[in-house]
C-alpha cells in the first residue's frame, strides 16, 4: 500500500504535474510508516493477534486512505473505490458483524469526502464569454477552439482516470482475495493436520495404555522365570552339565531381553525418559544402533555406508524409543529382503540435521497399505508393517524429525529418517560438522 501510494504521489505531481498539498500528503505516508512500525513491534510479543486488532488495523487503513482522499479531491478521486479493499478484507477475515461495521465507516467517510476536501486543480473546460464576440469574430472562433480541445482533452482524462481507478482497485482486490484464501487453506490444512496427529497422539496413547498393562501383568511371571533360570544354572554347574548349563544361560540372556524390552514400554510412558535422553557422540550412537540390532539378527547382511563424517564431538540426543524404532525399522527391512542381497543402511548430516536411509532388496510396499503405512496401524502384518511401524512414526515426529516410506526405482521399499542434530548454535560443546566423505562395509 505505500509502496503503491507512493508511486502515485511522484507520478501525479512530477510525471503530470498535477499541483497537490505534495508535503501534507508525504506527511500521511509517514504516519502510515508508523503504524507499520508499530505492528511489526506488536507481532513479535507474544500475546496472539485477536479479531479486535485485527479490525483495529483496518481501521487505521480507512483513515489512511480518507486523509489521501481529503488532500487529493475527495469523492472526485477516481482512486475512491479503494474503500472497497477493507470492506473485502473484514468480510473474509472477521466475524459478520465486523464486516458491517465497516461499511458503515467507509460509507460515512465516502459520505464526509463529498462535501468535504480539497478540490483538485482546475482543469475543467469553460466557456468563453459571449461578450467577447464584440472584440472581434476571429479571436472569439479561436477561443471556441480552443476551449472545444480543452473538452476533450477534460473528457479524455477523466475518461483515463476511471479507467485507472478501475484496474488499480480490481488489481488490489485480486491480489489480496487471492492471498487471503491461500491463508485461509493454507490454515486448513495445518487444522487438518493437527487434528489428524491429536487422532494418533489417541492410538500411541491407548497402545501405550495396553502396553503398560501388559508390563505389569508379564512382570511378576517374567521375575519368577528369571528365579528358577538362576537356579538351574546353580544346580546344573557347566564342569558336569556343559550342554544343559549353556541352554539355562541362553534362557537368562532371553529373560534379559524381555525386561529390556518391558523397560522401552515404560520408556515411551516418560517413565525412563531422563535416563535415556542423553547427549552422546553420533558416531558412537550409530555404532550403538547397529550393535543392538546385530543381537536380534546376528546373521543378517548389511551393507553399511557413512557420507559424508562429521567431527568425533558432534552429538545427538538418543532416546531408548528412538534406538528401538531404529532397529524395528531394521528388523522389517530384514524381513522383507532376501537373505543373500540383505539390506542397506546409509547415514549422511549437515551442520543441522541426520539423515537415514534404510533400504530393502524385497517387493516393496503394497499399493494398498502405501497411504496408511505409519499413519494408523495396519491389519496386515506382512513384511513387519503394523503397529510397530505406526509407533516408530510417532516417535520419530514427538523427536522433532520426519521419516519418509517409498518404494525404490530399483526395486525394494526405502525408509527415509531426518533427525535435528545438536550443533555449535544449540549446543556450545558441539563444534561445526566437517565434510570430507568415507563409506565403511558391514
Amino acid at each position: 500500500m505505500i509502496l503503491s501510494e507512493s508511486l502515485l504521489i511522484i507520478i501525479s505531481v512530477y510525471g503530470l504535474n498535477i499541483r497537490l498539498p505534495e508535503q501534507q500528503l508525504w506527511l500521511v505516508m509517514l504516519l502510515i510508516c508508523s503504524v507499520n512500525i508499530y505492528t511489526s513491534i506488536r507481532l513479535q510479543a507474544e500475546d496472539s493477534v485477536t479479531e479486535g486488532d485485527i479490525f483495529t488495523q483496518l481501521i487505521m487503513d480507512v483513515a489512511a486512505i480518507a486523509l489521501l482522499l481529503y488532500l487529493t479531491g475527495g469523492a472526485s478521486n477516481p482512486i475512491i473505490w479503494v474503500f472497497l479493499l477493507p470492506v473485502i478484507i473484514a468480510a473474509i477475515m472477521l466475524p459478520h458483524a465486523y464486516a458491517w461495521y465497516m461499511v458503515i465507516l467507509t460509507t460515512s467517510m465516502y459520505t464526509v469526502l463529498m462535501a468535504f476536501n480539497v478540490p483538485l486543480p482546475a482543469i475543467e473546460p469553460h466557456s468563453p464569454n459571449p461578450q467577447m464576440i464584440h472584440s472581434g469574430m476571429a479571436n472569439y472562433e479561436m477561443l471556441q477552439q480552443a476551449h472545444a480541445m480543452s473538452d476533450k482533452h477534460y473528457f479524455n482524462l477523466h475518461i483515463f482516470g476511471m479507467w485507472f481507478g478501475f484496474v488499480f482497485s480490481a488489481g488490489l482486490v485480486a491480489f489480496f482475495v487471492v492471498e487471503l484464501a491461500r491463508a485461509l487453506r493454507t490454515q486448513e490444512r495445518s487444522l487438518a493436520d493437527a487434528r489428524e496427529s491429536a487422532l494418533r497422539d489417541e492410538r500411541v496413547v491407548a497402545l501405550g495404555t495396553l502396553a503398560a498393562s501388559a508390563a505389569h501383568d508379564m512382570g511378576t511371571p517374567l521375575g519368577t522365570i528369571a528365579i528358577v533360570a538362576h537356579e538351574l544354572e546353580q544346580e546344573y554347574p557347566i564342569h558336569r552339565f556343559p550342554d544343559l548349563h549353556e541352554k539355562t544361560l541362553i534362557m537368562q540372556q532371553q529373560i534379559e531381553r524381555c525386561k529390556q524390552a518391558l523397560s522401552v514400554m515404560s520408556a515411551s510412558a516418560g517413565e525412563l525418559r531422563a535416563e535415556s535422553g542423553r547427549v552422546i557422540p553420533l558416531t558412537d550412537y550409530l555404532d550403538d544402533v547397529i550393535n543392538q540390532w546385530r543381537t536380534h539378527k546376528p546373521t543378517a547382511k548389511l551393507s553399511f555406508f557413512i557420507d559424508p563424517p562429521v567431527e568425533a564431538d558432534a552429538k545427538i540426543i538418543a532416546e531408548r524409543t528412538l534406538t528401538h524404532s531404529i532397529i524395528n525399522i531394521l528388523n522389517n527391512a530384514v524381513e522383507a529382503s532376501p537373505p543373500e542381497k540383505g539390506i542397506e543402511f546409509h547415514a549422511s548430516w549437515d551442520l543441522y540435521h541426520i539423515t537415514i536411509k534404510i533400504r530393502d532388496f524385497g517387493p516393496g510396499l503394497p499399493p494398498e497399505l502405501a497411504e496408511y503405512a505409519g499413519k494408523q496401524p495396519v491389519v496386515s502384518k506382512k513384511r513387519g508393517l503394523g503397529v510397530g511401524l505406526f509407533l516408530t512414526y510417532s516417535t520419530i515426529s514427538r523427536l522433532g524429525g520426519k521419516i519418509d516410506l517409498y518404494n525404490s526405482d530399483s526395486g525394494g521399499a526405502c525408509v527415509e529418517i531426518t533427525l535435528p542434530l545438536l550443533n555449535a548454535e544449540n549446543n556450545d560443546d558441539s563444534p561445526g560438522i566437517g565434510q570430507a566423505p568415507f563409506v565403511t562395509g558391514g
